[in-house]
């Protein structure tokens, strides 16, 4: 683990009304400021677990766990649809539990998923966690360069810091790592749409298609790990 000190947060409302964390060293967002919780929705649950219609269970790997949206978001579509879905999730600098305490992404919601959201983030790290019966969850404290796997997976959320921020995780070899760890017709979502990002990615192996982006932005990419049949 890293002894670098993490850099201040403050919390900020969108305009969806939903939260996010602003760090102003970096002048970086954790979510668009258009809207953290129909940014995540858009990017997260419709382009990427909505690819799948009959796969069950679903593994994912996210990049970032950030406030947790992206697993919340996803452990509610795991309830509702009754699929099975083992959540992997890795991040450097985890929230306080006075920052988790302001969060307001389980506002609106009922009881049942508002305990699920405390869940989430209670979970013990380094430990699969069930959160209900359909959403299995494991938090892991590292970055994405000491990230070992120890399974295949068919999505990937990729909601690391933009590539001005942390250019080193949206490199050739990061998406490479990425592209051999994923089972074959797995897809990787993420909501830069840079041509450097798009072209790593295609070196890397996958098949990028550009998506509508989410209100407040233009583009997305989805990266496609396409099943090849050998004549």
């Amino acid at each position: 683990m890293s002894n670098k000190k993490p850099l201040k947060r403050q919390l900020i409302i969108t305009e969806d009304g939903s939260h996010t964390l602003h760090i102003p060293e970096l002048n970086e967002h954790y979510h668009s400021i258009h809207g953290a919780i129909q940014e995540s929705n858009h990017i997260f649950i419709k382009s990427g677990l909505d690819y799948f219609t009959d796969l069950e269970p679903i593994n994912i790997l996210e990049v970032g766990f950030g406030t947790g949206l992206n697993a919340f978001l996803t452990c509610i579509e795991a309830q509702k649809r009754g699929i099975k879905i083992n959540y992997t999730s890795i991040e450097k600098y985890p929230l306080t539990a006075q920052e988790i305490e302001k969060l307001n992404y389980s506002d609106g919601f009922d009881e049942e998923y508002k305990i699920q959201f405390q869940q989430i983030h209670k979970a013990q790290w380094s430990a699969y966690k069930k959160i209900n019966k359909n959403f299995r969850l494991c938090k892991i404290e590292t970055d994405l360069i000491n990230f070992t796997p120890d399974s295949k997976y068919n999505l990937i959320y990729f909601d690391a810091f933009g590539p001005d921020i942390q250019p080193k995780l949206w490199t050739e070899n990061i998406f490479h790592q990425l592209y051999n760890c994923m089972n074959d017709n797995g897809v990787l979502v993420t909501y830069s749409a840079k041509g450097q990002v798009r072209r790593n990615m295609q070196v890397a192996g996958f098949t990028v298609e550009r998506l509508p982006g989410p209100p407040g932005k233009r583009e997305m990419l989805r990266a496609l790990k396409q099943l090849t049949i050998d004549n």
